[in-house]
């Protein structure tokens, strides 16, 4: 990923006036990169597009905020999630729905075809519920099953870990109304 360097950038580790990345950045990059594409992933259920939001959110980052602050993953996290969810909103559901249903590589090892069209189903109706849960509930949902852990998802959202369960709940609750 290449980015512009931010005129006046100074010691605080968000840039150079070089042009070149700050090493705290590339490792933040680095780091946290996967973590972000899968977060988006889980959501949108399109590598390309979740490519796209991880590197919408590190632009995002970077312009806004110093490198090594303490809060990059946790920000980076919720912001994926909730870029994830704004891409999923404002697509043309119908035409990505026809590319995400095209059948995987290995589908054709699969004894029972309609198997991956339920798959295929069951992901698109969970997006769908996603799109209509409130921003929070499903950017919570997105971070879980994407694995992140309870504190990673409490400094995501700000709030204490011991809340996440409770909200995870909460959470689950709604998509599960939502889904009937």
């Amino acid at each position: 990923m290449t980015l512009p360097a931010r005129a006046g950038a100074g010691p605080d580790g968000a840039g150079h006036l070089s042009g070149t990345i700050s090493p705290a950045f590339e490792e933040l990059f680095r780091t946290e990169y996967v973590r972000v594409v899968a977060i988006a992933h889980r959501v949108l259920g399109d590598q390309a597009e979740a490519e796209d939001v991880a590197q919408d959110v590190f632009v995002s980052f970077y312009r806004s905020h110093p490198a090594n602050a303490p809060y990059g993953p946790a920000w980076l996290h919720a912001a994926a999630a909730h870029a994830a969810l704004n891409a999923l909103r404002g697509r043309d559901r119908r035409s990505r729905r026809e590319a995400a249903q095209a059948l995987p590589v290995d589908a054709a090892a699969v004894d029972d075809p309609s198997e991956v069209v339920a798959a295929s189903e069951t992901r698109d109706e969970v997006r769908a519920v996603l799109g209509r849960l409130p921003e929070r509930s499903a950017a919570l949902l997105a971070m879980r099953y994407s694995g992140l852990s309870y504190a990673e998802i409490a400094a995501a959202l700000d709030v204490r870990a011991s809340s996440v369960g409770t909200l995870l709940r909460r959470a689950e609750d709604a998509f599960r109304r939502e889904l009937r």
